[in-house]
This record gives structure tokens, C-alpha cells and sequence, in this order.
């Protein structure tokens, strides 16, 4: 039994560590596709929202929407990013809602009409 791991114990500890490193580095680089293609989808889709209020100002509601989704999911093709159709939504309602909040935040109210008749 010593003359085995003598002879062929480096030998299976070198394979043992390289398929662990195998494994980490797949693991990893699933991980970091990941990180990098959910940060893609959230910029595709703020693009695609600022777009989509541009170009098409005389569209409301479910038609901007869907003009929006369409933008998104080609555009999200043409990088090799795949999406569902419900986070594809997602994305498109969340980059929205943030238009929004900004668009609030920069806009002033109007002023009360009895403070201007005064």
C-alpha cells in the first residue's frame, strides 16, 4: 500500500488539484457572466426606457410599452444576453420607475394658482 501512494500519490494529488481548479474557475466565470450580463440588462433597459420617451412621444401607455420590450429584447439578442419575457418586463418596469423618480426629483412644482393671483 506505501508503494502505491509512493509511486502514483503526486501523481493523483496533481489531477485532484487541477480538476478542483477546473471547477472553481468554471464556477466563477459562470458567476462573473452573470454579474456582467444582469448589469447589461439594467443598462440595455434604462437605455431602452430613455429611447422609447424620445422617440416615440406621441405613443401612451401599452403601445410605448411594447415598443420598449421589443427595443429591449432585440437589443439584448443582439449581444447574446438571453431574457425572459417577464424579466424582460421586469427590467423595462423598474428602469421606469426609476425615469420616474428622477424626473420627479429634477422637476419643480408648478406653483399654486391662488399664490400667483395674489
Amino acid at each position: 500500500m506505501q508503494a502505491f501512494f509512493a509511486m502514483y500519490g503526486m501523481p493523483i494529488l496533481y489531477a485532484v488539484i487541477t480538476a478542483a481548479a477546473g471547477a472553481a474557475a468554471t464556477w466563477i466565470g459562470k458567476a462573473y457572466n452573470k454579474w456582467v450580463n444582469s448589469r447589461e440588462k439594467r443598462a440595455v433597459a434604462k437605455t431602452v426606457v430613455m429611447a422609447t420617451e424620445q422617440i416615440y412621444k406621441d405613443l401612451h401607455g401599452e403601445e410605448k410599452y411594447n415598443k420598449a420590450l421589443q427595443a429591449l429584447a432585440e437589443m439584448l439578442a443582439q449581444k447574446g444576453i438571453p431574457v425572459t419575457e417577464l424579466e424582460a418586463r421586469m427590467l423595462i418596469e423598474a428602469a421606469v420607475g426609476e425615469f420616474n423618480r428622477v424626473f420627479d426629483e429634477t422637476v419643480e412644482p408648478l406653483p399654486d394658482v391662488s399664490d400667483v393671483l395674489e
